[in-house]
């Protein structure tokens, strides 16, 4: 059975040269490496830009009574140049740039994007979300919350955030991730989880 730890590790790589080509709302960092090869011996130098970003915290808030979900829809930048509407059904999410818990973040970005808090948080997961170029990494909460009065325009203008509160059945939810209108990873992985355990959720908060 094909084990699921590898016994290569950080040192095992080499990194030969570095340097900060933008530190802007972004940093960008431009990497000269090289690193073993699972059948011995070294690789050849290879250079990777690698986008560095603070740890990120997204909340699923969900209604165990009412089935509902609460979203939030807000314009992205990267999608700017794709078909459809660059404004995006979203989890509440935030990044921990300060001495908070991930959930300290969590219940404040609920407040935040929301104007609601949970009363309950489950840890999802964590995940780097493009390893392959960034060093991002997610922590996802579920959280409790009552929905009936969810709804209208929030976030902080200092961050020039116009911030949509959007209520949906968990049918609707997973509906639009089969019809594409919630397209990003971190919702799609935390509704999928929300699929597989939702009745124990129901159960543990009824």
């Amino acid at each position: 059975m094909p084990s699921l730890s590898t016994q290569l590790t950080a040192q095992d790589v080499e990194v030969l040269s570095a340097e900060t080509c933008h530190k802007g709302w972004l940093r960008l960092d431009k990497l000269r490496l090289r690193h073993k090869l699972f059948e011995g011996g070294w690789s050849e130098p290879m250079d990777r830009e690698v986008l560095l970003k603070d740890h990120a915290v997204g909340v699923l808030l969900f209604d165990p009574e009412r089935d509902a979900i609460v979203m939030v829809r807000q314009f992205r930048v990267g999608v700017l140049q794709e078909p459809g509407s660059p404004w995006l059904l979203e989890l509440v999410a935030g990044l921990i740039d300060t001495a908070e818990s991930a959930e300290e973040v969590a219940r404040r970005e609920s407040l935040e994007e929301a104007n609601i808090e949970p009363e309950d948080l489950l840890r999802i997961c964590d995940y780097y979300n493009s390893p392959g170029a960034s060093n991002e990494n997610v922590t996802l909460y579920c959280g409790r919350v009552d929905s009936r009065q969810a709804g209208g325009i929030f976030g902080l203008e200092q961050e020039h955030e116009d911030i949509e509160v959007v209520v949906l059945s968990f049918e609707e939810a997973m509906a639009g991730i089969q019809a594409g209108t919630i397209n990003n990873a971190m919702s799609i992985i935390a509704l999928q989880w929300l699929a597989i355990n939702k009745a124990d959720i129901q159960k543990r908060w009824s």
